[in-house]
């Protein structure tokens, strides 16, 4: 896990400090599932500083993002992880983490499908997640 977090955010990984919008969240996940896969890391600033959340509430979050937005269903998986160190410091409070690992499907491409039916397809690129073409259009 520590290995993960000192990582930069790039085409497989995205830090987040806590879930507040679905659609949002969508974007990544497709852009994820398209591409190579990645994990995305809740409970974590953009600056690797360990934040916490409630892994419940955050859990929701995704599973309404993925059954809302995400068209064709995304296969994943979610890791919790209580943090009581960290950096050989103990923390004031356990903090939770919580991961979501979302492969590359074969079921691609995935759009996300916004809240008036507007569809968007989503791929990886470095660190952010950028519209692509619809792959059925000629």
């Amino acid at each position: 896990m520590k290995k993960i977090i000192s990582q930069p955010e790039g085409i497989n990984l995205d830090f987040k400090q806590s879930i507040s919008n679905q659609l949002k969240i969508a974007k990544t996940i497709v852009a994820f599932a398209n591409t190579i896969g990645g994990t995305i890391v809740v409970g974590v600033t953009d600056r690797r500083k360990i934040a916490g959340i409630d892994p419940e509430e955050e859990k929701y979050m995704l599973g309404e993002a993925l059954s809302r937005h995400c068209i064709p269903s995304i296969p994943h998986s979610f890791e919790t992880y209580e943090i009581d160190y960290w950096e050989d410091e103990k923390l004031e409070d356990e903090k939770y983490l919580l991961f979501m690992n979302i492969p590359e499907s074969d079921r691609k491409p995935h759009f996300v499908q916004d809240l008036e039916g507007n569809r968007t397809f989503y791929r990886r690129q470095g660190d952010r997640s950028l519209p692509m073409e619809d792959p059925g259009t000629p």
